[in-house]
């Protein structure tokens, strides 16, 4: 397939990265893609919340002969001259570095703005002055908004819902703006629900999916907001990598300039994605097959149904999702299982 070429090339002529947000999730798994293609990555995080953990298990996993391809720069994304300082001699940037959930957005939008555009747009800024050949950034699905209409298509979207979707419309009008004024395109990833190993479960706004791994593992209560026929486009992370991969070297000209959604393409209710959970989980925990979920309020912010057309990006970058909901799962439960049980 396509994804194996350009890996195949990439191998063949090496490049080098910049991922900010590398101690995070989705940045420590490009992380270890990339040093197991080979290629050169610098790496930015200011460990608000990215893990020294993360890390430490990408090394191991890559061994320390290709680890030492890894340059690591302890810094934040909202000073500019720290942004000047790791585009310097980069290829390729992506952009993970970002405050996420909408929780925290709506207690605390300032800072949410803080980093999600005034640190953008000095990413942006810095990328430009380096000409680096594309920056690649995280954009999100909840840009959609109160929109109605499923799947959600890139060009129709409505009116943000929370502060940090506001942060992440911001990002794609400041990329466009770009794009026009100094010739410089960068392509953003409207992701949808990414999940997988080294996805956080702790903390008040950790993801769904490794908080009832967790939750199931230990016992403890797993709580669903409103009455569960909610429903996401739950997305396994190596399909984001793949996004991203493709997205940067892509050699099509309209790629650039362009969002595109990262999913899977189907739909999944919360309920079914407990039993999805609960069926994984009790095999090794056999209390999780009697265990029943709390149902409490709906959540602010949050819409009701999300499912994403993924037609654009496989026609434009070559993305071509290789993991379901259900193939991710078995993917991501014996990490998940080793860690939490």
């Amino acid at each position: 397939m396509l994804y194996q070429q350009r890996q195949d090339e990439l191998r063949a002529h090496p490049k080098t990265w910049l991922v900010t947000g590398v101690a995070g999730f989705i940045g420590s798994n490009l992380l270890e893609t990339l040093l197991k293609l080979d290629q050169q990555v610098i790496g930015l995080d200011n460990f608000s919340t990215g893990f020294q953990h993360n890390l430490d298990e990408v090394q191991i996993l890559v061994g320390n002969g290709r680890w030492q391809r890894f340059r690591f720069i302890q810094g934040d994304i909202r000073e500019l001259a720290t942004c000047h300082q790791v585009c310097r001699d980069v290829d390729y940037v992506l952009h993970q570095a970002a405050l996420g959930s909408v929780p925290r957005s709506i207690e605390d939008p300032i800072t949410t703005n803080e980093n999600n555009i005034s640190g953008f747009l000095n990413m942006l800024v810095a990328a430009r002055d380096a000409k680096v050949a594309r920056m690649v950034y995280a954009a999100s699905s909840s840009t959609y908004g109160d929109h109605p209409d499923l799947p959600k298509v890139e060009d129709t979207i409505g009116n943000p819902l929370s502060p940090y979707a506001v942060t992440k419309l911001v990002d794609e009008l400041y990329a466009r703006v770009f794009a026009r004024t100094y010739a410089f395109a960068a392509i953003g990833l409207r992701y949808f629900n990414i999940f997988g190993r080294r996805q956080d479960p702790d903390g008040a706004y950790a993801a769904v999916i490794p908080k009832w791994f967790a939750g199931l593992l230990s016992g403890d209560k797993v709580y669903i907001n409103g009455d569960g026929e909610t429903s996401r486009d739950f997305c396994y992370i190596d399909n984001c990598v793949q996004a991203n991969i493709m997205a940067a070297t892509a050699d099509d000209e309209e790629a650039a300039d362009q969002v595109y959604n990262v999913a899977y393409g189907e739909r999944t209710s919360l309920n079914d994605l407990y039993a999805l959970i609960q069926e994984r989980v009790r095999e090794y925990f056999p209390p999780a097959a009697e265990a029943k979920p709390v149902y409490r309020d709906f959540r602010a912010g949050d819409v009701r149904h999300s499912l994403a057309d993924i037609g654009k990006a496989r026609q434009l970058i070559g993305y071509m999702p290789q993991y379901s909901i259900k193939a991710g799962l078995d993917e991501a439960a014996s990490w998940y299982i080793d860690r939490f049980r």
